[in-house]
Order: C-alpha cells, then sequence, then structure tokens
C-alpha cells in the first residue's frame, strides 16, 4: 500500500543514510522499522509486570552491596561457634 508520511527533515536523512549504508531502499528500512516497532509493543504488552521491574534497577546495586556486607561478616564468624 502506498502511503505519504510526514517525516522531520534531520530524521528523513538519517534514515535515509542508514538504508544506504545496508544497502536497501527507504520503503524497506521504513518496513523493518515499522515492523520492529509494533513486535516491540506487542512482546511488551504481552507482559505489563514487566514495566515494574524497570523501576527497581537502581536497587541492584543496593542488594550487591548488603550482599558483600553479609559475606563479609559471615567470613569473621569462629567455627567452633557453629558447634
Amino acid at each position: 500500500m502506498k502511503t505519504t508520511l510526514e517525516i522531520p527533515d534531520p530524521v528523513f536523512r538519517k534514515a535515509k543514510a542508514k538504508a544506504a549504508e545496508r544497502g536497501i531502499p527507504l520503503r524497506q528500512f521504513v518496513t523493518e522499522a515499522v515492523e520492529e516497532k509494533l513486535a516491540t509493543s506487542q512482546s511488551a504488552a504481552a507482559k505489563p509486570w514487566l514495566k515494574g521491574f524497570g523501576s527497581l534497577r537502581h536497587l541492584h546495586d543496593e542488594t550487591v552491596r548488603i550482599q558483600r556486607l553479609i559475606d563479609e561478616e559471615f567470613e569473621q564468624i569462629e567455627p567452633e561457634e557453629w558447634e
């Protein structure tokens, strides 16, 4: 199907250059980009719970820090204390 799109000049130039780098027509590049965006949207919509985990990413460093402290404390326990 043919259609007309308004694409900002800078985006158009980047898309045209990228298509040329890959040796494909601009229409193929745009089609692949739209297909990729649709596939990404569908996979994210299929797992709405996944969005919440992205906001917890900042806790990873804190978890690593706490685990390191726990490991250091357990290294200091004397064997006779376990009996």
